[in-house]
């Protein structure tokens, strides 16, 4: 049985792979930045994308363009930017106007009535975020929604890495439950150890330069497995670091200005991942040594896109539609690990089945 789906804030359409997977039907998206759209219609191309602001469009005209009447969509998903709520930002200005855009998924959530509502953010919506989130809440709950929500490890479910999500899930008259871990740190209670870096970077090729890859039409040509040229003093850190270990192993006369003198400030950055453990939260920096550890575990170079991509739970055949290695970068550490929104996505599509009869 096939349920519909819209992806809010689409991205390059991580989200909606996992949706894919556990078998919804994506019928329509909204995404304002361009090259993620371009790569979310490549990878969907039934979907109508609107690539607009969401600020400006209605849950009339999406649900009009898609074929559906409001009320019978059955999973209206996004990954809402909230920015200012997050870890790697709390130093910084906390008023970002990108934080009030949940607001707009209420919004669209009133306008098409969906049978269930899956959200994933950043674990600060439920600390500094707080408030949206409370707003929101009463919003849905007085539509007739009964929502649950926590702040889950992306490795607990099977996902390569080291990155903690808010998901909320919300059926309209009836609960959606938080699904249980599959895996951990260890493997106990039943569960299966979690999934390593050395396993996700399995039969891959090696990667091409960066530099190669331009001179030979582009990092699409080679399914972007590709690296950056790194700088020669970048060699020589690399050289230095041992496999999960923080910066420090960098002799002083080859350490950055900012990281002479003291071991204070960012420990996760200039370092090499673990082929024993998952990785760290890849984000758009993924593939730049001084951005965070990632550092190949074994080579004298970065990860790959592609790689970056694996511990996303891309699959191979994700198609990234963009010639910049920086946009397709940012792409990836945007998007929602695909297995991870397959997980909760099986979730919501049991509990609809269960009271649509």
């Amino acid at each position: 049985m096939e349920l519909s789906s819209i992806d809010l804030f689409a991205g390059g359409g991580g989200l909606s792979e996992g949706m894919k997977q556990a078998g919804f039907n994506i019928v329509s998206a909204v995404e304002n930045n361009h090259y993620a759209a371009q790569t979310f219609k490549a990878n969907h191309e039934n979907a109508v994308i609107f690539e607009n602001d969401i600020r400006f469009v209605s849950g009339k005209e999406i649900l009009k363009r898609a074929g559906i009447k409001k009320g019978e969509l059955d999973l209206l998903a996004g990954c809402p930017p909230c920015q200012g709520f997050s870890s790697l930002t709390r130093k910084y200005k906390r008023d970002d106007s990108r934080n009030s855009l949940i607001g707009e998924v209420a919004r669209l959530v009133e306008e098409t009535m969906p049978k269930a509502i899956m959200i994933e953010n950043v674990s600060g919506l439920m600390k500094r975020g707080a408030p949206f989130l409370k707003s929101f809440l009463s919003n849905i709950e007085k539509l007739g929604y009964k929502a649950n929500f926590d702040v889950l490890q992306v490795a607990d479910y099977g996902v390569p890495q080291d990155r903690k999500r808010f998901v909320l899930l919300a059926g309209l008259g009836f609960e959606i439950k938080i699904p249980k871990p599959t895996h951990s740190r260890d493997g106990r209670d039943g569960t299966l150890s979690w999934v390593t870096v050395r396993a996700a970077f399995e039969n891959l090729e090696p990667p091409v330069l960066l530099s190669e890859a331009n001179s030979n039409g582009g990092g699409r040509n080679f399914n972007w497995n590709v690296i950056r040229n790194l700088a020669p003093i970048n060699i020589e850190r690399l050289k230095h670091l041992r496999p999960g270990a923080p910066r420090f192993d960098i002799p002083e006369h080859l350490r950055p200005d900012c990281h002479k003198g003291n071991n204070k400030g960012f420990s996760n950055v200039y370092g090499r991942m673990s082929y024993e453990s998952v990785s760290p939260t890849i984000t758009g920096g993924c593939t730049v040594l001084s951005k965070g550890r990632f550092g190949h575990p074994s080579e004298l170079r970065t990860i790959s896109v592609r790689e970056a991509a694996r511990l996303q739970t891309f699959p191979d055949s994700f198609k990234f539609e963009s010639d910049s290695v920086d946009h397709v970068c940012q792409i990836i550490g945007n998007a929602l690990p695909c297995k991870f929104a397959k997980v909760m996505s099986e979730a919501c599509r049991e509990a609809i089945i269960k009271h649509s009869f």
